[in-house]
C-alpha cells in the first residue's frame, strides 16, 4: 500500500518517504547517464562555459555605474536617482532566484539557463532605447530578475556534476566569477564608457553578453541536461513506452511536487531558515555586509578617486578596482590550500560530516577584513599615494572572497538536502544588502567623507570577526540542534 501522507513543510525539496513501485528507474554505479560519472572534460567544459554568464550577471550591475554620469546628463535626474539604476538591478536579483530555481524541477537546467539569459539580454537591449525614468528602472529590476539565472542554477548544476565532497574546486571557481564580476565589471566598462553614452555602453554589453549566450546555448545543446530527476523522468518515460506498461516510475526522492508544495516550499523555507538556524543568519549576515560593500564601493570609488577625490577620469576610477580584483583571484589560489585541508580532515573522519573543516582560512580572513578597511580609511585621501589604498583594498578583496566561499560551503555542507532553502535565504540577504548599500553609502560618504564612512564600515566588520571561530567551536552543537542539519550532522557522502 502506498503512504498517502501529506506532504509537510519540513519534508526535504524533493521528498524521499513515499513507498516505490515494482519497477524503478535509477542510475547504476558506472552509469554513463549520470552527470556524475561524465568524463573531467565534459564536467568541466560545462563549468566553464557557464562561468561568463556568472560574470556577467554582476556587469549587469556594476558595468551600469561608469556610465551614471552621462545617464544624469542625459534623463536630467539627480545621481541619487540615478543610482537606482544599479540598486533596483540588485533587487531583481534577489528575488529571482526563489522562483527560477523550482522551475528546473520541471524543465530541467538547460532550458531555464538559455531562456531565462535570453529574456534579459532582450530588456537590456530594450532598456537602451528608453527615455523615461521610471520605465528605465522598471527594466532594470526586470533585467535583474532574469539574469539572476546562474545564482538559481549554478549550484545546483555543480551538485548534479560531483559527489558531494568534491564540488569544492568548482565551487570556488562560481564564487571567483559571482565576487569578482562587480569590480572587473567596473574595469571593463570604464574603458567602454570612458567616450561613449550610457545607451552605447549597454548595447556593447548587450553584445558581449550574447556572444556568451550562443557558447552557453551551443554547449548545453552538445553536453544535455544534468539535472537527475529530469534525466531519470525521460528515462522512465521511454521505458513505459518500450514495454508498454505504466508500471514503471522514479524514486520519490527525484519526483516533481505540485506547484503549490514545489512553490510553497521555495517561498516559504527561506525566511523559516532565516528566522530560526543561526548558522544561517550568520552566513547572512556576512554576505549581506560584504555584497552591499562591493557594490556600495561603485559609488564611493567615484567619490573617492574621481575628478574631486584624487582627480581621476572614468578609466583611472575604473583601474583603481584593480586592487579588488587582485585580491579576489588570490584568494582562488589560497583556497587550494583551504581545499586540501579539508579533504585530509574528511580522510580522518571518514563517514563523518564536517563542514567546520571549510572554516580554517576565516579565521584570517576575518581580522584581516577590518584592518583592511582601517587602512583604506586612513590611506584614501589625495595626500598619499593612491596605491597605498588600492593595495589596502586587495586584502579586502581577499577577504571578501575567503569569507563568502567558507558561508556557502559551510552552509551546504552543513543542511545538504535542505541546502537550496538555506542558501535561497542567505542569497536573498545578500542582494537586498547589495541593493540598499550604493544609496545609503553614497549618503553616507558625502555627509561624513570618506574616513569616517571607511571607519564606520570598518567597525561593522569588526564585529563580525568572532563569527569563524563560533562557527569552529559550536557549529556541530549548532547543527544537532537544528531540525534540518541535525539530519546530516554525522553523515559524509
Amino acid at each position: 500500500m502506498s503512504d498517502l501522507r501529506r506532504p509537510h513543510e519540513s519534508d526535504p525539496l524533493l521528498s524521499s518517504r513515499q513507498s516505490q513501485p515494482d519497477d524503478i528507474v535509477c542510475f547504476s554505479p558506472n552509469d554513463p547517464e549520470d552527470p556524475r560519472n561524465w568524463s573531467s572534460f565534459r564536467k568541466w567544459l560545462m563549468v566553464a562555459v557557464i562561468m561568463p554568464i556568472d560574470f556577467s550577471v554582476s556587469w549587469g550591475a556594476s558595468g551600469f555605474s561608469p556610465a551614471v554620469t552621462d545617464f544624469v546628463d542625459d534623463m536630467g535626474v539627480s545621481r541619487e536617482i540615478a543610482t537606482l539604476g544599479l540598486s533596483l538591478y540588485i533587487l531583481g536579483l534577489a528575488f529571482g532566484p526563489m522562483t527560477l530555481a523550482p522551475l528546473s524541477e520541471y524543465f530541467g537546467r538547460r532550458p531555464i539557463y538559455v531562456f531565462s539569459y535570453a529574456v534579459f539580454l532582450a530588456l537590456l537591449l530594450a532598456s537602451t532605447y528608453i527615455h523615461g525614468i521610471v520605465a528605465f528602472l522598471i527594466l532594470r529590476i526586470a533585467q535583474g530578475y532574469f539574469s539572476s539565472v546562474t545564482i538559481s542554477n549554478f549550484g545546483g548544476t555543480i551538485a548534479d556534476l560531483f559527489y558531494h565532497h568534491d564540488t569544492g574546486p568548482a565551487m570556488s571557481l562560481f564564487l571567483w566569477a559571482a565576487t569578482g564580476g562587480s569590480p572587473t565589471g567596473f574595469v571593463l566598462f570604464s574603458f567602454i564608457a570612458q567616450n561613449r553614452s550610457w545607451r552605447d555602453t549597454l548595447r556593447i554589453m548587450f553584445l558581449i553578453c550574447l556572444v556568451f549566450w550562443v557558447l552557453l546555448s551551443c554547449t548545453l545543446f552538445y553536453l544535455g541536461e544534468t539535472r537527475h530527476n529530469i534525466i531519470l523522468m525521460r528515462r522512465a518515460r521511454d521505458a513505459r513506452k518500450s514495454v508498454d506498461s505504466d508500471d514503471v516510475s522514479i524514486p520519490d526522492e527525484f519526483k516533481a511536487r505540485g506547484p503549490k508544495q514545489l512553490f510553497g516550499t521555495a517561498l516559504t523555507r527561506p525566511f523559516k531558515f532565516l528566522s530560526t538556524e543561526a548558522i544561517v543568519q550568520f552566513s547572512a549576515l556576512y554576505n549581506g555586509y560584504l555584497y552591499g560593500l562591493s557594490f556600495l564601493f561603485n559609488g564611493a570609488f567615484h567619490i573617492i578617486f574621481g575628478p574631486n577625490g584624487y582627480g581621476f577620469d572614468t578609466i583611472g576610477v575604473g583601474l583603481s578596482f584593480l586592487g579588488i580584483c587582485l585580491g579576489i583571484t588570490s584568494g582562488l589560489f589560497t583556497n587550494l590550500y583551504q581545499e586540501r585541508y579539508y579533504q585530509r580532515q574528511i580522510s580522518q573522519h571518514p563517514g563523518q560530516n564536517v563542514p567546520e573543516a571549510r572554516v580554517y582560512l576565516a579565521h584570517i580572513a576575518s581580522p584581516i577584513l577590518p584592518i583592511s578597511l582601517f587602512v583604506f580609511a586612513l590611506t584614501a585621501t589625495p595626500e598619499t599615494h593612491p596605491i597605498i589604498a588600492i593595495i589596502a583594498s586587495a586584502f579586502w578583496g581577499w577577504s571578501f572572497y575567503t569569507l563568502i566561499l567558507m558561508t556557502l560551503t559551510y552552509t551546504e555542507d552543513a543542511y545538504q538536502t535542505y541546502s537550496a532553502s538555506a542558501l535561497a535565504g542567505i542569497g536573498l540577504v545578500r542582494n537586498i544588502a547589495g541593493a540598499a548599500f550604493p544609496v545609503l553609502g553614497r549618503r553616507l560618504f558625502l555627509q561624513q567623507g570618506t574616513r569616517d564612512s571607511c571607519v564606520i564600515l570598518a567597525s561593522m566588520a569588526v564585529v563580525m570577526v568572532p563569527i569563524p571561530w563560533i562557527l569552529t567551536k559550536y557549529g556541530r552543537l549548532l547543527r544537532q540542534r537544528s531540525p534540518w542539519a541535525s539530519e546530516h550532522s554525522g553523515e559524509g557522502d
